[in-house]
């Protein structure tokens, strides 16, 4: 592994490090969350089993730009791409999750040649009322100075993101509060501007069906926060992509069935590396 580095792309500043030696898998993190996130479980499988892992921080999450006075969906597609060829390693295997998965879905649709194959976890390509919701009251509570107290913030987060079959265990939960509750997910100007993204009804299922590169489509069963049904939707229309859906799994379902998910990101993964 090698220690942080900066690119400079797209007109800002970008902040990855890279990991590994093999074919290049690029990853895509969500709203909000720094790229170090895929370390803990997805990047290390990656590289045991032979390929070459970058991680990075999204323009918005310092210490990349963060680009508070606000970018658009393009930008950021724009962003993955211009790492890519700063690599000069492309094409890649490119891995997104939530926000990282419809960034992932638009650059395979838009440049096809820095991607050679394409995962997208918890995705979705239309927004839903309850999606909007959810979204606007996250941007109320920053624009109007709310914080909630450490341990509620805590348990909404655990009841959107995680499975209830791991919130039915008690000991499992309590784990999982202390650890939210530890790391807070700060909203800082950047993280604020990427909420604005979700300000706007969405639906591009239609686009999706122009994509033509390799794709598989993981969905979570338990996923309060994008349902299953819109990754399913998205796989659906993109001709030829494969859909796997991992039992007792909420949004967070990466780390909270990292095995399971680590094999099916392997399996399909060692079947597009040439």
């Amino acid at each position: 592994m090698t220690a942080p580095s900066t690119a400079r792309v797209n007109g800002i500043d970008i902040s990855y490090s890279v990991s590994g030696s093999g074919p290049l898998v690029v990853m895509v993190m969500g709203t909000g969350s720094p790229g170090r996130v895929w370390k803990a479980h997805q990047e290390p499988a990656l590289v045991k089993a032979g390929y070459t892992v970058v991680t990075f921080d999204n323009r918005g999450i310092a210490p990349s730009s963060e680009c508070p006075e606000g970018f658009t969906l393009d930008d950021m597609v724009n962003d993955t791409a211009g790492l890519i060829e700063h690599l000069g390693r492309g094409p890649a295997i490119v891995i997104g999750t939530s926000l990282g998965a419809r960034i992932t879905q638009e650059l395979a649709l838009a440049r096809p040649d820095v991607v050679k194959a394409a995962v997208l976890v918890a995705t979705y390509g239309r927004s839903t009322p309850l999606q909007q919701a959810i979204s606007a009251g996250e941007r109320a509570l920053y624009d109007n100075n709310i914080k909630l107290p450490r341990e509620y913030e805590a348990a909404i987060t655990a009841h959107l993101n995680l499975s209830p079959h791991t919130l039915d265990d008690d000991r499992a939960a309590r784990d999982w509060l202390d650890i939210i509750s530890f790391s807070p997910q700060t909203v800082t100007p950047g993280v604020r501007a990427q909420l604005e993204l979700h300000n706007n009804e969405l639906d591009r299922l239609a686009a999706y069906k122009g994509i033509t590169r390799p794709t598989l489509v993981v969905g979570f069963a338990d996923d309060r926060t994008l349902p299953p049904k819109l990754a399913r939707e998205v796989a659906d229309v993109i001709p030829g992509a494969e859909y796997v859906q991992i039992g007792r799994a909420g949004h967070f379902g990466y780390l909270e069935r990292p095995d399971e998910v680590n094999r099916v990101l392997v399996e399909f993964c060692g079947r597009h590396r040439a």
